[in-house]
């Protein structure tokens, strides 16, 4: 079906705050991002956490519909967005008529697995400022080098909850790692200058979390 039929038939625009799903919820349907941006996000303590941020072409809750169970996480639109939205019996059919998507969605199920084994990494780092620049280092070592450093379409405002701690700490690594010119922080993203310097200085505080255990 071409990209035309494909949102004449399903596609559905929400605003900016809409919720698509919450965690806990029965799920029936996916969704496909045409344009804007959703947030995944999990509710960890008293912190809501970023998991994931999906852009144009990717594709989110289609986990309730393979295992029929309530939704894992919670979806938002970061911004106004144009979704395809496919209901169970439509997304069946086309996982069994097209091997092109279901291969795509089975490397994209293991690129989550991947991303998931790196968060329980970054929540087991004790202290923020570890949390802060291992997220960040391994975020810059998915995109390619431009003339700036990694581009990171992060938006500082979302740090926090990506990485489960509170707005001030947070802002107050970003202006460290600001001042000693490894990070350059903009509104609407991040930009890592110097990934090998960022990846010593997590080493540098794991190491000093290690000896203030010892001491």
């Amino acid at each position: 079906m071409a990209d035309d039929q494909l949102s004449q038939r399903f596609g559905r625009e929400f605003p900016r705050g809409a919720v698509l799903f919450r965690e806990g919820e029965p799920g029936h349907e996916m969704y496909v991002v045409q344009q804007g941006r959703v947030t995944v996000s999990k509710k960890v303590g008293e912190v809501e956490k970023i998991l994931s941020s999906m852009g144009p072409g990717e594709f989110l809750g289609e986990m309730s519909i393979l295992n029929n169970r309530p939704r894992s996480a919670t979806a938002t639109c970061a911004e106004d967005s144009k979704l395809l939205v496919i209901d169970a019996k439509t997304f069946e059919a086309m996982i069994r008529g097209n091997a092109e998507i279901a291969i795509r969605m089975i490397k994209k199920l293991a690129d989550r697995v991947q991303e998931a084994n790196e968060q329980i990494e970054n929540l087991l780092l004790a202290d923020v400022s570890s949390r802060v620049v291992h997220f960040l280092a391994t975020a810059a070592e998915k995109v390619p080098r431009g003339d700036a450093g990694h581009e990171l379409s992060i938006p500082p405002r979302e740090l926090p909850a990506r990485v489960g701690a509170k707005p001030e700490p947070v802002a107050a690594v970003l202006t460290k790692l600001g001042a000693g010119g490894i990070l350059q922080v903009h509104p609407e993203g991040l930009v890592v200058t110097d990934v090998a310097k960022l990846r010593r200085f997590l080493e540098f505080l794991q190491m000093k979390a290690q000896f203030e255990d010892v001491a």
